[in-house]
């Protein structure tokens, strides 16, 4: 019983972490990343059985035909730099957790948050802010056209005001 309220306390809390807060809950995107709170981490996975960083974005832009590496490194090669203040949903935010340059990827999805698949939690929204990742951030990349941005990363309220 206990362990049913802790899942069920923390489905909840997850839900209202990313449900009305997120900046694309509507689109396409934001309904891939919702599937996947809470699958595992594995490393080299790239499915809903497991997801390591790069294995999770991969899956979420395969759901919605972008095609990217299985490798975070490789990831930050792709697409256009993008100024921490001009980041936008679906962008990707890269770390460098190790101390050798670029090895954690995630997913902005608005209001400072991004959503990964942390070694520790599996995927999960965690807040750009916290202390962990202001450390050891590196950059955003824009991997998505405007297009592309309009028809899955958007909600219908953004797309009168996309950049």
């Amino acid at each position: 019983m206990k362990k049913m309220l802790t899942a069920a306390v923390l489905s909840f809390s997850i839900l209202m972490t990313i449900g009305a807060g997120s900046a694309f809950a509507d689109s396409k995107m934001d309904k891939v990343i919702d599937s996947a709170i809470g699958t595992k981490y594995v490393s080299g996975g790239t499915t809903t059985n497991g997801f390591d960083c790069s294995g999770f974005t991969m899956y979420v832009f395969n759901k919605i035909g972008i095609d990217l590496p299985h490798q975070s490194g490789s990831q930050y090669h792709m697409g256009k730099a993008v100024s921490r203040d001009n980041i936008r949903p679906g962008d990707l935010v890269f770390f460098n957790t190790t101390g050798k340059g670029v090895s954690h990827v995630g997913i902005y999805v608005g209001d400072g948050k991004f959503a990964h698949a942390s070694s520790s939690r599996g995927v999960t929204i965690s807040s750009l802010s916290d202390s962990y990742y202001v450390n050891r951030y590196v950059g955003a990349k824009r991997i998505m056209s405007t297009d592309a941005y309009q028809s899955v990363a958007a909600d219908s309220e953004d797309n009168d005001d996309v950049q």
